[in-house]
């Protein structure tokens, strides 16, 4: 295998999201997983703090300078700050410049020149006049993602002069109760090649919509993913649901409904689930009767999504 980076997760920079990043980010820099983050909160410092623990451990990581979401989609001049003022040094940082449908070519050229000792990226994300944009930055982007639902092969073909990622949003969000079992996930991880592509990516098992925060969750859901073995290693997702969902109270009693599933289902000889750091989490969790908070059992299911790709990549 080259030494290209093959698994890109896409995270929004939110608390819990970044903690995941510090806590894989060893194993991501082992199996070469550059993890793509749009900072959605004001404060930065959770941010600076998993960049930190990146570059410590030699990792990559991409930052979307002008995200669409949260505190800094007016204005990402806090983040292109940070990334001159800590991270000027380091080539493994790269400035991600999301190419959303609304933008002005002027502005996307004006911000990779203002990034381009960043390794700038190309983000597309739905961005609809590839052919003047693809002469003008020819040579500059060291990279182009390309989010599938946005970005047909057509599109693509125009931007064929760097490394090119797919990312695909394998999680179908659902409210809580109505998530089946067990869906497919995504088969990306294994036919990006025949995509053209170098490599893949996805919005772990949080999907690509975005919402600010829940309120009160009525039913718990933990959402986790496996490949199938006996399918050619295509990934699923099973998702364990609480049992009783019809009041927003008692999440830690719904937790436990769920996790009980979780465990059911891990004790089963026939179990496909890769033995993460996330499940032994899990595990001790459940052996202890203790409710963490729906934060980190998010975080939880979003490092045994990437420790088991690093497992397959490995």
């Amino acid at each position: 295998m080259g030494l290209m980076t093959m698994y890109h997760p896409y995270f929004r920079g939110k608390q819990f999201e970044l903690i995941a990043i510090r806590e894989t980010a060893e194993i991501m820099a082992k199996a070469r997983i550059t993890p793509i983050i749009e900072p959605v909160r004001e404060t930065l410092n959770g941010l600076d703090k998993a960049l930190k623990t990146i570059c410590d451990v030699n990792g990559k990581a991409i930052v979307i300078v002008n995200p669409s979401y949260g505190d800094h989609s007016a204005n990402g001049y806090n983040i292109s700050q940070l990334l001159k003022d800590s991270f000027s040094d380091r080539d493994n940082i790269s400035a991600g410049i999301l190419l959303r449908e609304d933008m002005d070519e002027g502005l996307i050229i004006k911000l990779l020149f203002e990034h381009k000792s960043h390794n700038p990226c190309f983000i597309h994300s739905g961005y609809a006049e590839p052919y003047s944009l693809s002469e003008k930055s020819k040579g500059l982007v060291s990279k182009h993602v390309f989010i599938e639902n946005y970005c047909g092969k057509i599109y693509r073909k125009y931007f064929s002069d760097a490394e090119r990622i797919l990312l695909r949003d394998g999680f179908k969000k659902k409210k809580n109760a109505d998530y089946p079992p067990l869906e497919i996930f995504s088969d990306l991880h294994i036919t990006y090649p025949e995509e053209g592509m170098d490599g893949f990516g996805d919005f772990l098992i949080v999907g690509d919509e975005y919402s600010e925060g829940g309120g009160p969750a009525y039913a718990v859901a933990i959402h986790l993913t496996f490949l199938d073995k006996n399918k050619e290693n295509i990934m699923y997702i099973n998702h364990f649901i609480s049992t009783t969902n019809d009041t927003p109270t008692d999440p830690a009693g719904k937790f436990g409904q769920a996790l009980t599933k979780l465990i059911n289902k891990l004790n089963h000889s026939q179990t496909q689930f890769f033995e993460s750091s996330a499940i032994i989490e899990f595990r001790v969790l459940h052996a202890n009767g203790h409710f963490p908070g729906l934060g980190t059992v998010k975080k939880l299911s979003m490092k045994h999504h990437i420790e088991t790709l690093a497992n397959f990549m490995g």
